[in-house]
């Protein structure tokens, strides 16, 4: 390859390009498989019954088998990777007022948008700063599934980048 061609490579936002209280959409969607809930619940050790038995599930409150709130988790914030933390980020600090006000049942399609509810400058780590994102996820309805408070660490920009 020619070092003559321009290059854009895809990452997450240095620590100074994220605004307070901007909602960032992130796409696609992801639908969500019965493979996909079987697969997570059994790698993660997870043998409830209203993820794997479709029999006894059927006479629960919601007559099918639920999708595993942490895969549902875990996919929220995996949606805003590439348009937010891809190689930028240091670490994931933690979560909080974690919810899923609503059930994923297979094959529904979840979306996710974040805000921007804070950010700060690390005392401690000179190269770094704390943002925190409220993230949301919705189905193919546009009804509330799950929401989400993280606190990551991430990198400064760079002062050999523009």
């Amino acid at each position: 390859m020619s070092d003559e061609r321009p290059v854009v490579q895809q990452r997450g936002l240095w620590f100074e390009e994220f605004e307070l209280n901007t909602v960032y959409r992130h796409a696609p969607g992801r639908t969500v498989s019965e493979a996909d809930n079987i697969l997570f619940s059994t790698l993660t050790m997870n043998p409830q019954a209203l993820h794997l038995d479709e029999a006894w599930s059927s006479g629960q409150p919601f007559g099918a088998r639920l999708v595993n709130s942490l895969f549902t988790l875990s996919t929220m914030v995996g949606l805003s990777v590439a348009q937010l933390t891809q190689g930028t980020i240091v670490a994931n600090l933690g979560f909080r007022d974690v919810r899923f006000p609503r059930p994923v049942f297979h094959g529904d399609t979840l979306y996710c948008e974040t805000i921007v509810v804070e950010k700060r400058e690390s005392r401690s780590r000179p190269a770094e700063g704390v943002v925190t994102f409220e993230h949301t996820a919705t189905n193919q309805h546009g009804e509330v599934v799950a929401v989400a408070i993280r606190a990551t660490m991430m990198h400064l920009r760079p002062r050999d980048t523009a």
